[in-house]
C-alpha cells in the first residue's frame, strides 16, 4: 500500500517537477523514520496519511516546499523533532509551513475548548502568513474525511461539522471548488447519512437518464467549435450531492434545479467564449434570467466563466459553463492553480492577489486585529465571513460581498472610510431607503455623501454587521 502511494506520488511529480523528486524522497524517508511504529485507527502505518496528503498536493502541482511540508506536517505534533531541526535539515520555508499547520500544545491551555479555539484561529489566520498553510491543511482534512469510517460515530459527526463550518468556507474563499465539493459531500454523508444515500441514488439515476441527451449536446457543440477551428474541450458535470441537498432543503424541487446538469466548455481565448455562447444560443433556447457573465464580473474569489441555462434535447434544462482553459484551472483549483500558471513565482503571486483582489482577506485581517479573545474571534469569523453572503453592486457594476443582514452602512465603509463618514442618504435600485435597510442579493446601491455632514451617529454601530464598519464608526466618534 505504502509503496504504491509513494510510486503514485513520484509519477505525479515526474509529470511536472521531476528535478525535485530526490528532495521530496528525502522528506518521505525523514517522515517515515520519525513516524516509525505509529499507526492510524485503520491499523495501517501512520506514514500512509502524510503520503496521501502529499499526493493530494502534488495533484494540484504544488511546489517542492509545500509537498515536503505535506509529508512532514505531523512530525512536530507527534514526534520529538523541532522546528529548528526541520529548518536545518530542509529549509526555513518548510519549517514555517510545518509549524503553520501544527496544533498548539495542550500544555498551554486550561481546557480542551480553549485549545480548540486557539487552533481554529491559528488555522484561519494562517492564510495571512502564507496561503500554502491553508492548502496543506485542506489536503490534510480531505484525506482525514476520506478515511473517516474508522472513527467513532461521535467523532465522525464532530469532524464533519467542523469541516462544514471551517474548512468548506476556506476552500470556497481560495476558489478551490474541487476540494470544497468533495468536503461538502463527505460531511453530508456522516451528518445526514439517509438523506445522502437518497440523493446519491437520485443523482445516479438522473446521470443515467440524461447521458444520451448530454452526449448529443456535447458532440453537436464540439462539431460547431471544430468547424470554426476553435481549440476546445468539453466535459459533463452533475451538481454535487450537497449542492442538490441545499437546494432541496430551500424548498426547490429536483426538476427546478437549473444547474443540476452542466456542460463545461473550455476554449482558447476570451473572445471565443462569447463566440461559443452565441453559437449555443442559436442552437438551444436560453432561459434569459439564468445567464451570468462572471468573465466581465468575476466572483469575489476570482472565479470566471459564462453561465447560461438552455433547453436541451428531451426538454431537459442544461447549464453550459463557457471559459478559457486557464479560467478552468482557476475554477477547479482556485489560488492553487497559480502553481501551474505562474510556476516559480506562484507563492508570491498567490499572496499578492489574495491581499489585493480577494475581499474576504481584508475583513479577516480586520477581525483578527480587533478581537484578542479567541472565542469572540471565531464567532465573528463564523457570522461575518463563513455564514451566508449577499452580493450587491456599486453604481459602476463592481460586486461587493457582505454578510447576510448587512446594511448600507456596511456597504459604505467597505467602499471607503470617507464615504461611510460622510454618508447622508442611500438609494437602492434607484429608490430611497433608510440607513438600516437590509441589503439583498443583486441590489444596486448608491450612497449620497455630504462633506459637511455631522458624521456617523453612535447608533449606527448597532445597525452595522461588519467589524470594519463598527470600528470606523467608533474611531470617528472617539475623536
Amino acid at each position: 500500500m505504502e509503496n504504491s502511494i509513494l510510486q503514485d506520488l513520484i509519477d505525479k511529480l515526474n509529470e511536472y517537477n521531476s528535478e525535485e523528486v530526490e528532495v521530496i524522497k528525502k522528506a518521505y524517508e525523514y517522515a517515515k523514520k520519525l513516524h516509525d511504529g505509529q499507526y492510524r485507527q485503520s491499523g495501517e502505518p501512520y506514514i500512509n496519511h502524510p503520503l496521501n496528503v502529499a499526493y493530494i498536493l502534488a495533484d494540484m502541482h504544488a511546489d517542492r516546499d509545500t509537498i515536503c511540508a505535506g509529508l512532514l506536517h505531523d512530525v512536530l505534533e507527534d514526534t520529538e523533532i523541532t522546528k529548528e531541526d526541520i529548518a536545518h535539515d530542509f529549509n526555513q520555508n518548510v519549517a514555517n509551513l510545518v509549524d503553520g499547520v501544527t496544533k498548539l500544545s495542550k500544555m498551554n491551555f486550561s481546557s480542551k475548548q480553549d485549545q480548540n479555539l486557539a487552533n481554529t484561529r491559528k488555522i484561519i489566520t494562517g492564510i495571512t502568513e502564507d496561503v500554502r498553510i491553508i492548502i496543506i491543511k485542506l489536503a490534510d482534512r480531505l484525506h482525514n474525511m476520506r478515511t473517516l469510517q474508522f472513527k467513532s460515530e461521535f467523532k465522525q459527526k464532530e469532524n464533519a461539522l467542523e469541516t462544514m463550518e471551517i474548512f468548506v468556507p476556506l476552500a470556497y474563499y481560495i476558489g478551490a471548488y474541487r476540494i470544497k465539493s468533495e468536503l461538502e459531500d463527505l460531511s453530508l454523508r456522516y451528518l445526514k447519512p439517509d438523506m445522502y444515500k437518497k440523493i446519491e441514488e437520485r443523482k445516479l439515476k438522473i446521470e443515467e437518464d440524461s447521458n444520451s441527451c448530454l452526449q448529443e449536446m456535447l458532440l453537436k457543440i464540439q462539431v460547431m467549435l471544430n468547424d470554426k477551428n476553435i481549440p476546445n474541450e468539453i466535459k459533463v458535470r452533475t451538481k454535487n450531492i450537497y449542492g442538490i441537498y441545499k437546494r432541496l432543503s430551500e424548498g426547490q424541487k429536483l426538476a427546478d434545479i437549473h444547474d443540476l446538469l452542466a456542460l463545461k466548455i473550455m476554449v482558447d481565448e476570451v473572445a471565443n467564449c462569447y463566440y461559443a455562447l452565441g453559437m449555443i444560443h442559436e442552437e438551444y433556447h436560453p432561459i434569459n434570467n439564468k445567464f451570468k457573465d462572471y468573465i466581465c464580473n468575476p466572483k469575489t474569489n476570482m472565479y470566471r466563466s459564462l453561465h447560461t441555462t438552455v433547453f436541451g434535447p428531451d426538454d431537459r434544462l442544461v447549464q453550459t459553463q463557457i471559459r478559457t482553459f486557464e479560467m478552468d484551472k482557476v475554477a477547479s483549483f482556485g489560488l492553487t492553480a497559480y502553481w501551474d500558471v505562474e510556476k516559480g513565482n506562484a507563492r508570491d503571486v498567490m499572496q499578492e492577489d489574495l491581499k489585493s483582489k480577494f475581499q474576504f482577506f481584508k475583513s479577516l485581517t480586520e477581525i483578527n486585529s480587533m478581537f484578542g479573545d479567541n472565542q469572540q474571534f471565531v464567532n465573528q469569523v463564523k457570522c461575518e465571513l463563513f455564514s451566508d453572503k449577499v452580493y450587491v453592486y456599486t453604481t459602476s457594476g463592481e460586486t461587493i460581498e457582505l454578510p447576510k443582514g448587512a446594511t448600507p452602512i456596511d456597504f459604505a465603509y467597505k467602499i471607503h472610510t470617507d464615504i461611510g463618514n460622510t454618508m447622508v442618504g442611500v438609494f437602492v435600485n434607484e429608490e430611497y431607503v433608510p440607513i438600516d435597510y437590509v441589503l439583498k442579493n443583486k441590489d444596486r446601491v448608491r450612497i449620497v455623501t455630504d462633506d459637511l455632514s455631522y458624521g456617523p451617529r453612535e447608533d449606527w454601530i448597532e445597525k452595522a454587521q461588519t467589524s470594519h464598519a463598527k470600528r470606523k464608526i467608533k474611531e470617528f466618534n472617539s475623536k
